[in-house]
C-alpha cells in the first residue's frame, strides 16, 4: 500500500462535521470579549441575551418554527432526553402508557425509550425493511388509543435512510399521540420543516452541520405539555436549567443560517460526488452491494457492503482514508452493524459494510483516490484471503 496522506481523505461527515470557518468566526467574539451572562440585567448581560435570541431566530427559521418553539442544549442525546422522558413526565397522568420506536434509533432514544419501559410504560419496536424504511401501514396496526408517543428519526446516521415521518405523525395524532422526530443526521443535509413533517417535537445537532460539538436544540411546539428532566434557575423556558453556552449557541445559529443559505445547492453537489464515488466502486468491485434506499437517502450517504471480507479490515488498510463501519457511537467494536442486522441484512452483507459520508468541504478531486484507496485495498486483502 503506499504511504499515507498527510491528511487523509475525511469521509467521516455523518460522524461529525468540521467546523465552518464562517461559523468559527461568529463564535469567537464570544469567547473572546461578550463573556457576559445572558441573565445578568446589565450591558453584558443584555449583548448575550440578544445573541443568544438572534441565534434562536435562526434555528427556528432553518427549520420553520417560531423562536420561542426552541430549548438550545448541550447535544442532540440530552436534547432526546430531554423530549422523550419530560413528554412522558407530563403524560402520565393521563392513563395511556404505550411508546413505540423505530428499530433503526439512535441510542440516545432507544435507551430512554426502555429505560422508561422499566417504569411502567409499554414500549414497543416498529420494525424496518430491507432499505431501513418503517412500513406506515404496520404502523397504522399498532398506534393505537394507547399510545402516548410516538418516536421516529428523519435520516438514519448509518444509511441514510428518510423514514416516511409525516405519514406516521398523522397515524399518530388521528389516535391522540406526540410525535417526536430525532432529526439530528438531517438538519443541514436536507430540507426540515416542522409543519411539513407533522412533528410536536424534533432534535437537532450542531456538529452534524458545520457547528462545534456540545450544542443541540430542541424544538418543542407550542401547546405541547413537557416537563423538565433536570432542575436550577428557569433557563430556557424552565425546560433546561444552566447559563446559556453563548459561543456555541451563536454558533449554531450561524451554522443555520449557512444551511437555510446554501442548503439546495451543497445538497445537488454532494449527492453528484456521492454517485460518483458510488460508481467508481461498483465498477471496479463485483458483488459490491448498497445498503439503504437507493433514493431516499440523505444525499452525502453511502453504506455499501465490500463482498468477502469485513469492513473494518479495509478501513485499516486505507490508512489515506477517515470513514467507518457504521455508528461513531460503536468505534472500536468490529461487530456488525445492528442496524444492518435489524434490516434483515445477512452477516456477511453487514460485516462488509462501510459507511462513506460526504458534505460541505469534500471535493471532485478526493473522489478518484478516494476509490482507487479502497479498490485496491479490497483487491489486496481479497488476494490475500484467496491465497
Amino acid at each position: 500500500m503506499s504511504e499515507p496522506m498527510s491528511a487523509p481523505i475525511y469521509l467521516d461527515y455523518n460522524a461529525t462535521t468540521p467546523v465552518d470557518p464562517r461559523v468559527l468566526e461568529a463564535m469567537l467574539p464570544w469567547l473572546r470579549d461578550g463573556f457576559g451572562n445572558p441573565s445578568s440585567d446589565h450591558v453584558y448581560g443584555r449583548r448575550a441575551k440578544a445573541a443568544v435570541e438572534n441565534a434562536r431566530e435562526q434555528v427556528a427559521e432553518l427549520i420553520g418554527a417560531r423562536p420561542g418553539e426552541i430549548v438550545f442544549a448541550s447535544c442532540a442525546s440530552e436534547a432526546n432526553n430531554l423530549a422523550l422522558l419530560g413528554a412522558a413526565r407530563a403524560l402520565r397522568e393521563g392513563g395511556r402508557r404505550g411508546l413505540l420506536f423505530s428499530a433503526v434509533e439512535h441510542p440516545s432514544v432507544a435507551q430512554p425509550m426502555r429505560h422508561l419501559a422499566e417504569t411502567g410504560w409499554s414500549a414497543e419496536e416498529l420494525p424496518v425493511d430491507t432499505t431501513g424504511r418503517v412500513d406506515p401501514a404496520h404502523a397504522a396496526a399498532v398506534i393505537t388509543a394507547e399510545v402516548a408517543l410516538v418516536s421516529l428519526m428523519l435520516a438514519n446516521n448509518e444509511v441514510g435512510t428518510i423514514q416516511p415521518v409525516r405519514a406516521v405523525a398523522d397515524l399518530a395524532h388521528a389516535a391522540g399521540a406526540l410525535m417526536h422526530v430525532d432529526a439530528a443526521q438531517a438538519v443541514g443535509k436536507m430540507a426540515v420543516d416542522v409543519d411539513a413533517l407533522g412533528c410536536d417535537l424534533l432534535t437537532l445537532a450542531g456538529h452534524k452541520f458545520y457547528a462545534p460539538k456540545g450544542v443541540g436544540a430542541l424544538y418543542v411546539r407550542s401547546g405541547t405539555l413537557l416537563q423538565p428532566i433536570q432542575y436550577g434557575a428557569g433557563h430556557e423556558g424552565g425546560l433546561r436549567p444552566g447559563t446559556e453556552n453563548v459561543p456555541h449557541i451563536v454558533a449554531l445559529g450561524e451554522a443555520a443560517r449557512l444551511a437555510r443559505e446554501e442548503l439546495e445547492a451543497e445538497s445537488v453537489h454532494v449527492r453528484a460526488l456521492r454517485d460518483d464515488l458510488h460508481t467508481r466502486l461498483a465498477s471496479a468491485i463485483p458483488g459490491l452491494l448498497l445498503n439503504g434506499h437507493d433514493h431516499e437517502r440523505l444525499p452525502g450517504t453511502l453504506n455499501v457492503s465490500f463482498p468477502g471480507l469485513n469492513g473494518w479490515q479495509l478501513l485499516a488498510a486505507t490508512s489515506d482514508l477517515a470513514a467507518s463501519t457504521g455508528s461513531a457511537c460503536h468505534a472500536g467494536q468490529h461487530s456488525a452493524s445492528g442496524v444492518l442486522g435489524t434490516m434483515g441484512l445477512s452477516d456477511e452483507r453487514a460485516a462488509g459494510a462501510v459507511r462513506l459520508s460526504l458534505g460541505r468541504f469534500t471535493t471532485a478531486a478526493e473522489i478518484e483516490p478516494a476509490a482507487a484507496a479502497l479498490i485496491a485495498a479490497w483487491r489486496q486483502i481479497a488476494a490475500q484471503i484467496a491465497a
